[in-house]
C-alpha cells in the first residue's frame, strides 16, 4: 500500500502497518499496474494454507465463512505465488509476526493498491489466528499477521481473522526476531517502505537473518 498503514491505537504499544511512500511517481505506478491484476477466484469453504518456511512447515486452516472477501483474495494470491519468497519482516515479541510484501517490487505494485472491502469480524484474534494488517476501513491488501498471543482487543478495530494455525506454531514462534521494530515505531528493524521500493535485495543486504516463506500452497 502506498499510504501509511498504521493503526494509532489508544494503547501506544499496538500498531499494525503496511507501507507508505511520498513519491508521487511511485504512487501512480501501482495504480497503472493494478488494472492488469487477475480476477479473483472463489475459495473453497475450508482449506489448508501450507507455508514451507525457512524454519519448517506451518499449516493454517482457512475458513471462508469467517471472512469471505479476505479469504478469496488470499486464495488468489497464493495460487499466483505472491507469498513465495516473502520475508517475515516484522516480529514484535508477544504480539504479532507480519509478512505479505512481495520481494519483487513490480509484483508487489500490482496488488498493493487493490484494497478490499471489509469483512465483519466474526472470530477473535486469539493466539495463532491469521489476519490482514489494516489501517482502518477498506485498507486490507496483501499484508498479514499471525497473532503470537491472545490479541482479541484488536477485534473492535475491525481486524477480521481468516484462519488459524493448526500445525507449526512453534515454528512461527521461532522465527528470527532480533532486528527489532520498524523505524516508524522507533526501532531499527526493516523498513517496509524500503522493502516495497527495493524488494528482497534490501533485506538480503541489511537484514540477512530474516526467515522467509519458501513456498505457499493450497491443500
Amino acid at each position: 500500500m502506498r499510504r501509511r498503514l498504521e493503526i494509532l491505537w489508544i494503547a501506544p504499544v499496538l500498531a499494525l502497518i503496511g507501507c507508505s511512500s511520498s513519491n508521487q511517481a511511485k504512487k501512480e505506478e501501482p495504480r497503472k499496474e493494478a488494472a492488469a491484476a487477475p480476477k479473483q477466484e472463489q475459495a473453497p469453504d475450508v482449506f489448508n494454507l501450507n507455508l514451507d518456511t525457512s524454519k519448517g512447515p506451518v499449516v493454517i486452516e482457512i475458513h471462508r465463512d469467517w471472512a469471505p472477501i479476505g479469504v478469496d483474495h488470499l486464495y488468489t494470491l497464493v495460487k499466483l505465488g505472491f507469498y513465495d519468497g516473502n520475508r517475515f519482516f516484522r516480529y514484535v515479541r508477544n504480539f504479532i509476526v507480519q509478512f505479505g510484501i512481495n520481494g519483487n517490487r513490480f509484483t508487489n505494485a500490482t496488488w498493493s493498491n487493490l484494497n478490499l472491502q471489509d469483512d465483519p469480524v466474526k472470530q477473535s484474534n486469539v493466539k495463532g489466528t491469521l489476519t490482514y494488517a489494516t489501517a482502518g476501513p477498506r485498507t486490507r491488501a496483501t499484508q498479514l499477521f499471525i497473532n503470537l498471543k491472545d490479541n482479541r482487543a484488536l477485534d473492535k478495530d475491525g481486524f477480521a481473522p481468516i484462519g488459524k494455525v493448526v500445525s507449526g506454531m512453534p515454528v512461527i514462534e521461532s522465527l528470527y526476531s532480533s532486528y527489532g521494530e520498524m523505524p516508524s515505531r522507533g526501532g531499527q528493524g526493516p523498513d517496509p517502505t524500503m522493502l516495497e521500493s527495493r524488494g528482497n535485495d534490501y533485506l538480503a543486504s541489511q537484514f540477512p537473518r530474516l526467515d522467509f516463506i519458501k513456498k505457499a500452497t493450497i491443500q
